[in-house]
């Protein structure tokens, strides 16, 4: 069966150096809030330390219902066990990640391009990341900010889903997914809330009322 996100808001478990919050906490209120997909992205940690902190997060996903992505690490994705991996332009070929994992995991490749996205589809990835939508602190990717009429060009030339990341918000989100997102990656805007279960609830409930 084809891939498709099982929610429209991508959750991404990155405290962004709050102290007060762990990788295992935040997944906690992510996945309290409604979320349904997670991806862990874990930068600078030694791979024992890591495996430890996926494994762990992943029962969390498990109680909730909630698929787990890897961000970069096919191995960890492998060893957590995870549902699947998102890769970078400069990560592990697709290819050589589907080998690893096999045909029944996940994996989503960052695009910045049409020309990347249409190379991701082809090659075989269940999902495409597209972004920086908008200016982003979060992640430097290199890439200046690819706005809403990129994203209609991308969603015109590809047939798998799209999840937007880069500089949105619950008030872009909308205006995102309309553009030709299927889902939408909100960080700083969840993250950096004084209470994120509540803020991912209403975010969700106010993705959900587009749809009807």
């Amino acid at each position: 069966m084809p891939f498709s996100f099982p929610s429209p808001f991508y959750a991404v478990a990155d405290p962004l150096h709050r102290p007060d919050l762990s990788f295992q906490g935040l997944t906690r209120h992510l996945c309290a809030g409604g979320a349904r997909l997670l991806q862990l992205r874990v930068k600078q940690q030694p791979t024992r330390d890591f495996v430890s902190l996926a494994t762990a997060v992943q029962r969390i996903c498990q109680r909730s219902q909630c698929t787990l992505i890897i961000n970069d690490r096919v191995d960890i994705a492998l060893a957590a066990p995870a549902d699947g991996v998102h890769l970078g332009q400069e990560d592990i070929p697709l290819a050589a990640a589907r080998k690893i994992l096999g045909s029944e995991k996940i994996i989503g490749v960052s695009t910045h391009t049409a020309q990347q996205a249409l190379t991701a589809e082809q090659e075989g990835a269940d999902y495409i990341g597209f972004g920086p939508l908008f200016g982003t602190t979060t992640k430097a990717t290199g890439y200046t900010a690819r706005g809403l009429e990129q994203l209609q060009e991308i969603r015109g030339q590809v047939h798998i889903p799209i999840v937007a990341i880069g500089g949105i918000t619950a008030q872009r989100a909308p205006a995102v997914l309309q553009a030709g997102a299927d889902a939408v990656a909100l960080i700083n805007d969840i993250v950096l809330a004084p209470d994120i279960q509540h803020q991912v609830k209403a975010l969700l409930q106010q993705l959900d009322s587009l749809e009807r």
